[in-house]
């Protein structure tokens, strides 16, 4: 039987920086954050450099989130945003959309020169399409308009890629990095600074007055004057209803050594489907990074096709070789495509929250911590109101998606609990699915030493039936995007509970 490469990370590959310990015994401070990806660590690190006292907590281990599954593209050039967001909103909140990613990126360009080493190159990026796009028509107006510093590239790039390009668009100067290299640059500064970090930790809940506590899974708490929620998706989403904002993304990511000369700069086309593509040096390996094949998390269980169709794309395209590493990353979307940085709830003044980057994290993300830093501060910040999370008049576009989204979650709840299950002797070797035991219901993982892992199918975010994804080996909630291991325990949130889990030894099939 094939049986299908674990998914790896290549930002992961050599991570060996030291641990940071758990969080031992409760504690007090300043401000407790919560999320070491980057617009966590980038808020803390700031409000620790500005004189408050930080507590930084990490449910895993810093890297293994959504930062360190990324193309690590720091780019004011998010898709086709900028005539969307003039004909949704004006040109006004176009332009500060950009100012606000221009920053992040002088920002990180400051820090490299500060003695950053995060493999941080100088790239142009561009927008195309081979098939001809009226979006890319309403961009270059749009660049028009607020004269950013780009423009027509078709000649450019039909020069530069093995591909029919028919239309292409040019933002210079944009950036590159190695993700987990800046999270981890960033964890070493902030702690140098006097932070304290805390790995393994999870936080489950937040008790507002006068100073919210923080508390996680082993019963400590941390109490602060503020907290920021910064955990891609934020755990305590049931109040100020944030589960109903936001439309929950996957997308994969391979890397494939290639020998061939490789195009300079970064790319992303805006046909279906949509390929992103960069590259990285290591040493004298050129590795092609290929994105796409997105889908709304949760609702593929053969998602290993993905894979295959992108390292069809990278051997096609650039005489690549088969893919040394494969991973995936999930993505929130707001209502209106512009993020949520700010007081998270009317009536709870001292919780903010920064989330909603939908594919642009890097920059986003670094902003929305140099915001939140401003705000938590009190230094003025002109970009507050455009990202506010209270913000309340909803566009005819935004009710649309509002009402596509819930109605999207409340079919999954009724086709989870309609879809037929399978025989547990029916698995073969790593592979998993929702079976019947006993008469019941249950996700199985028949692993390769012949062991059957049972977990519940119940999500413990909101009770939604989990599906199996084939090539995470992982249990992913439809409705929210919570995921689980094979052994029930939460690897992305809103869920901050395992899955019910048992082992079953099986020998039927030795």
């Amino acid at each position: 039987m094939h049986r299908h490469p674990f998914t790896n990370s290549l930002w992961r590959q050599h991570d060996e920086t030291v641990p940071y310990p758990r969080l031992e015994s409760s504690v007090s401070c300043d401000i407790v954050v919560i999320g070491a990806g980057i617009a966590g660590l980038v808020t803390a690190y700031e409000l620790q450099k500005r004189g408050k006292q930080v507590v930084l907590l990490e449910a895993a281990e810093v890297g293994r989130g959504t930062t360190g599954h990324t193309t690590a593209k720091c780019s004011v050039q998010h898709g086709a945003i900028y005539s969307k967001l003039i004909r949704t909103f004006n040109q006004e909140t176009a332009r500060l959309y950009y100012e606000f990613n221009e920053e992040a990126l002088r920002y990180l360009k400051d820090q490299v020169v500060d003695g950053f080493d995060i493999d941080y190159e100088t790239k142009d990026s561009y927008l195309y399409s081979i098939e001809g796009s009226s979006q890319l028509v309403a961009e270059r107006e749009a660049y028009e308009q607020l004269g950013l510093a780009g423009g027509d590239a078709t000649e450019e790039v039909k020069a530069a890629l093995p591909l029919p390009v028919k239309q292409a668009l040019v933002i210079r100067d944009q950036g590159q990095i190695h993700p987990v290299k800046y999270l981890h640059e960033l964890a070493r500064r902030f702690v140098e600074a006097g932070g304290r970090l805390h790995e393994k930790t999870r936080a489950t809940d937040i008790i507002s007055g006068p100073r919210p506590i923080v508390t996680t899974s082993t019963g400590r708490r941390v109490q602060a004057n503020q907290v920021v929620v910064a955990t891609h998706y934020p755990f305590n989403d049931i109040r100020g209803l944030y589960f109903s904002k936001f439309e929950v993304e996957r997308s994969y990511i391979v890397a494939c050594e290639t020998e061939q000369s490789v195009p300079a700069g970064m790319y992303l086309s805006v046909d279906t489907p949509s390929r992103s593509f960069r590259t990285f040096q290591e040493g004298e390996k050129t590795y092609m990074l290929v994105g796409g094949e997105g889908h709304l998390s949760g609702h593929v269980t053969e998602t290993r096709s993905r894979y295959d169709r992108l390292d069809r794309f990278a051997h096609d395209a650039f005489d690549a070789k088969k893919a040394s590493f494969r991973w995936s990353s999930q993505d929130l979307i707001t209502l209106d495509h512009l993020p949520y940085v700010g007081q998270m709830f009317s009536r709870e003044p001292d919780v903010f929250v920064a989330t909603g980057f939908a594919k642009w994290g890097m920059t986003n993300g670094i902003a929305s911590g140099l915001l939140l830093a401003d705000v938590l501060t009190g230094r003025e910040n002109r970009f507050r109101e455009l990202l506010n999370p209270l913000r309340s008049k909803l566009k005819a576009a935004d009710v649309g998606q509002f009402l596509k989204t819930n109605l999207d979650t409340a079919t999954q709840f009724v086709k989870g609990s309609l879809e037929k299950s399978g025989l547990l002797d029916d698995l073969q070797l790593d592979e998993g699915g929702i079976v019947q035991v006993d008469g019941k219901k249950v996700g199985a993982y028949r692993d390769l030493d012949n062991e059957c892992h049972l977990v519940s199918t119940r999500c413990t975010h909101m009770g939604c039936t989990v599906n199996w994804n084939d090539a995470e080996r992982s249990w992913d909630c439809p409705c929210h995007g919570s995921r689980f291991d094979t052994k029930g325990n939460v690897l992305e949130g809103p869920a901050t509970k395992p899955l019910s889990y048992e082992r079953k030894p099986d020998a039927s099939k030795q």
